[in-house]
């Protein structure tokens, strides 16, 4: 019996591996020339100019990586990534976040502070108690003109790559239920960790599947090299992929398709900077303006290097896509910091996720009133067919370990000792 797994992300490597590790013929096949993903490590010394103009670069960071796409282990003492990560010898960062601390309070007063707090406990309280009515969206449980609607706004940005006029009210609470406060960080890169679960594995990259013939006894899937033939065939790719029917089933599967429309991918970008002589400590803190919904999240020299990550999410990100990110953030640090600090940062590396081919977002949140089509995408057709992604899990979606958790759920129903998610 082979197996094929199509889409050579956190699922797919983790369908792929579970397939392999129990003894299996498993190929997994990948449309781009990479592993990972969502999931993307990139090494800090290959963002430094090489030659005149750029900043000093200390050796001593050299063989270091960064996140481009997920990079915290999320709901980290359950999240089965930590466990890997600690296995196979990587390091894992149990430092606090600092999300709701601002360095030196700078341009967000301690009693402003406190005030958006509220605010938000507020909001969340007002969501939370409507659960048993119809689902709506997000925006309904703030008022237009609350001063902290902004605030309120980024954070859905960041959390769900979308506004909060997008974002399903039922959807959203079946995360906030099952997540935990503890958000980690792997020192070598979330996507080098990912990429390394692959080891071994038979792979092959730079190979889309286009179409899935799923008319007789065995699948074949076309691509740009040929036909390979398969028993049984694990979809973990992107709902964009789906949506835009990138791949193509005969006979037709329109409720995969729709399912995949209903479950949209948000953005998430962010921009990576240098910067001369840090003087904040390691993982500090800063939101650029607390009064905006389009604001970056500023996470300052994590572990020590003299970086700045900044994260933009959902409106925001969109309309800085086509822009000039990087100087939109360092714009923000240098309005807190000061005017003499915009000589000391270097613009290193901005990401596009919208434009990333086979991709096309960040991760997924459902329409209003489409939660249900989660569970609609997760469905295994005729035995044969199965799907896997983090908008394919019915709370732990948009994070890697979801995806994780569906890959090797689709992996058991192959073997056949199905396990589902609880």
């Amino acid at each position: 019996m082979r197996t094929v797994v199509i889409g050579g992300g956190a699922a797919g490597i983790a369908a792929a591996r579970t397939l392999h590790d129990a003894g299996h013929e498993v190929l997994l096949v990948e449309a781009s020339d990479r592993l990972g993903g969502r999931a993307r490590s990139l090494s800090l010394s290959s963002l430094f100019p090489r030659e005149g103009g750029g900043p000093d670069w200390t050796p001593a960071f050299a063989g270091e990586h960064v996140d481009a796409g997920c990079g915290w282990l999320h709901s980290a003492e359950r999240n089965p990534w930590t466990g890997i990560a600690e296995t196979t010898g990587f390091t894992v960062d149990r430092s606090d976040a600092n999300w709701r601390t601002q360095w030196r309070d700078l341009g967000f007063p301690p009693e402003d502070q406190e005030a958006s707090a509220e605010a938000y406990l507020t909001w969340n309280d007002r969501a939370l108690s409507a659960l048993e009515g119809p689902d709506r969206p997000l925006s309904d449980f703030i008022a237009p003109d609350d001063k902290w609607r902004p605030k309120v706004n980024a954070i859905s940005g960041y959390a769900n790559g979308a506004n909060l006029t997008q974002v399903s009210l039922h959807d959203w609470a079946a995360y906030e239920k099952a997540s935990t406060d503890d958000n980690w960080t792997v020192k070598e890169g979330y996507g080098t960790l990912v990429a390394s679960h692959a080891a071994d594995l038979n792979i092959r990259l730079s190979t889309p599947v286009t179409r899935i013939d799923h008319n007789g006894r065995r699948l074949n899937l076309d691509t740009p090299a040929g036909t390979i033939e398969a028993d049984h065939v694990i979809v973990c790719v992107p709902t964009t992929v789906l949506a835009r029917s990138q791949i193509v089933f005969d006979p037709p599967l329109p409720d995969k398709h729709a399912a995949a429309a209903d479950l949209p991918l948000g953005l998430a970008d962010k921009v990576f900077v240098h910067v001369d002589r840090p003087k904040w400590p390691t993982n500090a803190h800063l939101i650029g303006n607390p009064y905006s919904a389009c604001t970056a999240s500023h996470r300052l020299s994590p572990f020590g290097w003299p970086i700045v990550e900044s994260f933009f999410g959902g409106d925001c990100a969109e309309m800085l896509e086509d822009g000039d990110a990087a100087q939109f953030a360092i714009d923000e640090l240098v309005g807190l910091l000061g005017s003499d600090w915009r000589k000391r940062f270097t613009p290193l590396a901005a990401t596009r996720w919208r434009h990333e081919p086979y991709i096309g977002g960040s991760y997924s949140h459902a329409r209003i009133g489409s939660a249900g089509q989660r569970a609609v995408l997760a469905a295994s057709v005729d035995g044969r067919i199965h799907f896997a992604g983090e908008a394919c899990h019915p709370f732990d979606f948009s994070t890697a370990h979801g995806a994780y958790e569906t890959g090797v759920a689709a992996a058991r129903a192959v073997i056949g000792e199905p396990a589902p998610i609880a």
